[in-house]
């Protein structure tokens, strides 16, 4: 017990201070754990050896990984990627599999070992790619999607491999062609089966989970989920991660996906930290170094070979050269499924042991490139001299059809957050929600407001609603505790957006400031002076000296509205404000009055009110011409003087 203790010890702080040596020289994570592993291993100094159960727990972290890539997909989307995933991932994976088999076959080898050969580098890493794309945030860029459509289909093609193998030993092809026959039958059946759980069971149990408000139960119900689906898929002869991709998918389009996201994200990061570990624990050291000129030349072979053939075939389907270089880049690698194929080939005898730690070698040197020249992407493409070009079909647009900046970020929508939504909505200024509340959330969004479901203390749910662009962020719980701890959240991932946070009183005001938020209001100080204010003018005290008061008790407390409460003589009922002409954002909805008419119907003239901009579809049209038709969502930019600003408002809306 104590040895096994000593050797968990020593491998977490090998990792630890690999990760920070690593980060600190600006190397990628995935290398410090590669060394960690070739340290650890029988070939560095040896104080861990692989067992079953670290191969197992090392799994779940690709489990993990693919169940929170499932959360990024819907079965829509996943029909809208159907061209990448059937169509260009097919025929990667097929003529990669059937050009390298004539490339090894030249080399001397027979066909059988040709086309095992040949079929692992038609493979590349889903653990590697997609943790590095979701780092960068480039997993909605085309070549982001492009690389998961054929990594997709990559996963989904280790099935018949993994029952070919065995079967190709034995030489009976009727055999063969029956058993993978039974495999896709299989295939069908369980891919069903998980989509009618997670159609009308699963959203169902996290709604219950959901209610009950507790962490700790949504934790363990979201691990409890993604590693059902992967024993169900591994029960009848799939890939586990197969079975947690489409339980991942099932979710993905529920209200929930960002908050499952965020609970998942740290197990499965330091479990894909222990996969690599394992994978480096694999590289023999000693043959590398007597075999380095040849794994340089394969390294080299490997990178130009996949590189050329990817690149071709996404041009052929329509993409840029440059997308298609990019993901070429990409995907150049041996994946980690290989492994697994490399010792089932070497078990029934397909490959022999050189062979086998070649291909070992290979694949764990192919991963550890790749983080680098990923990085080196943009370089890369200014030598070759590639530039972007107009494409016809973006499918990014279908995966990040909202890129929020310079927004309000609302944390809680109950009656406070509502309130706010409800003011800012007229004035066009963009806003999201997050609010814990299962019921809350999804009847904010079936009315289509933009809402959340999530603790608004997560970090990984504040960068999802892009909280480090947004203009303001709001706390509307009244909780010093719990604000304290939301805080600290914002300021990590965001340390200068101003925070507007609510209290219910000014005992924590100060506290509040300390910790970075800019403005608080304190909700007891502002009913009592509402409720002083109806005491006065109800007892016959003039309006304005009442004003006068209260504008001077808020004076010191609300710096950013000094100009406001300014509590000097000029009296805040009187017009002479309206000599002064402004700007006001008016956003039509479908009910709205002046919708499919055009400005010249309106005869806004008239009320001296001027449409002196229109945004439409993200696009800003200055001086709209009169015969223009406005249609719902338009955006109107009105200037006049503020009372008839405000006639012509409700005109528009209202007739």
């Amino acid at each position: 017990m104590q040895n096994i203790f000593a050797e968990v010890f020593a491998l977490l702080l090998a990792a630890a201070v690999l990760v920070w040596l690593f980060k600190r020289v600006g190397l990628p994570a995935i290398l410090a754990y590669l060394v960690t592993g070739v340290l650890a291993g029988g070939y560095g100094i040896g104080w861990m050896s692989i067992s079953y159960e670290m191969h197992f727990i090392a799994e779940l972290g690709i489990v993990f990984l693919l169940f929170s890539l499932g959360l990024e997909f819907s079965v829509p989307k996943l029909m809208a990627m159907r061209n990448l995933v059937f169509g260009l991932g097919s025929l990667q994976v097929l003529v990669t599999t059937i050009v390298g088999m004539f490339a090894v076959k030249a080399l001397n080898y027979d066909w059988l070992s040709a086309f095992v050969i040949a079929s692992l580098m038609a493979l590349s890493s889903t653990a590697v790619v997609v943790k590095i794309l979701k780092e960068s945030g480039t997993l909605n860029l085309r070549r982001g999607q492009l690389a998961i459509g054929m990594l997709l289909f990559q996963d989904i093609a280790v099935v018949p491999l993994l029952i070919a193998f065995p079967l190709i030993a034995q030489s009976e092809n009727q055999v063969l062609v029956g058993a993978l026959a039974f495999a896709l039958a299989k295939g069908a059946f369980v891919c069903l089966l998980l989509w009618a759980i997670g159609k009308w069971c699963l959203p169902k149990i996290f709604n219950e989970v959901a209610s009950v408000r507790t962490d700790e139960l949504f934790v363990l119900t979201t691990i409890v989920v993604a590693l059902c689906a992967g024993a169900l898929t591994y029960l009848f002869g799939l890939s586990m991660a197969l079975g947690a991709f489409l339980a991942g998918m099932m979710l993905g389009e529920s209200q929930y996906r960002h908050q499952l996201e965020a609970e998942i994200r740290p197990f499965r990061d330091i479990l894909m930290g222990l996969f690599f570990v394992t994978i480096g624990m694999q590289l023999n050291v000693p043959y590398v170094a007597n075999k380095i000129g040849y794994i340089v030349l394969a390294l080299g072979a490997l990178l130009l070979f996949k590189v050329l053939i990817i690149a071709l075939l996404a041009q052929l389907m329509g993409e840029r050269k440059k997308d298609a270089m990019a993901t070429g880049i990409l995907l150049w690698q041996m994946g980690e499924f290989g492994f697994v194929l490399v010792a089932l080939a070497s078990k029934h005898n397909l490959l022999d042991a050189n062979s086998t730690s070649f291909l070992v070698a290979l694949g764990v040197l192919s991963m550890a490139i790749t983080p680098y020249l990923i990085d080196r992407t943009p370089v890369i493409l200014r030598k070759l001299n590639i530039n972007g070009g107009h494409h016809k079909n973006d499918y990014s647009q279908l995966f990040n059809s909202e890129t929020l900046s310079d927004h309000v970020v609302i944390l809680g929508y109950g009656r406070v957050g509502q309130t706010i939504a409800r003011f800012l909505k007229p004035e066009a200024i963009p806003y999201l929600a997050i609010e814990r509340n299962p019921n809350l959330v999804q009847e904010a969004q079936t009315a289509g407001e933009p809402v959340m479901f999530g603790y608004s203390g997560s970090s990984a749910l504040l960068k999802s609603a892009n909280v480090d662009k947004a203009r303001l962020v709001i706390i509307t719980c009244s909780d010093f505790n719990q604000s304290h701890e939301v805080i600290d959240a914002i300021r990590r991932v965001a340390p200068d957006v101003k925070i507007l946070a609510r209290s219910t009183d000014d005992s924590h005001l100060d506290a509040l400031k300390e910790l970075g938020v800019t403005e608080v209001v304190p909700e007891a100080l502002e009913a009592s002076l509402m409720l002083v204010s109806h005491v006065l003018h109800m007892s016959g005290v003039p309006m304005r000296r009442i004003f006068k008061r209260v504008s001077k008790e808020r004076h010191n407390r609300y710096e950013y509205l000094h100009g406001f409460f300014a509590g000097d003589e000029q009296d805040p009922l009187e017009a002479n404000v309206d000599r002064l002409e402004y700007l006001h954002a008016l956003a039509l909805p479908e009910s709205a009055f002046a919708v499919d008419k055009t400005i010249e119907q309106l005869s806004l003239d008239k009320q001296k009110v001027v449409i002196t901009a229109l945004r439409r579809g993200g696009q800003e049209l200055s001086a709209p011409v009169q015969s223009m038709v406005l249609h719902a969502n338009d955006v109107l930019l009105l200037k006049g003087k503020p009372r008839r600003v405000e006639r012509a408002e409700q005109y528009l809306l209202n007739g």
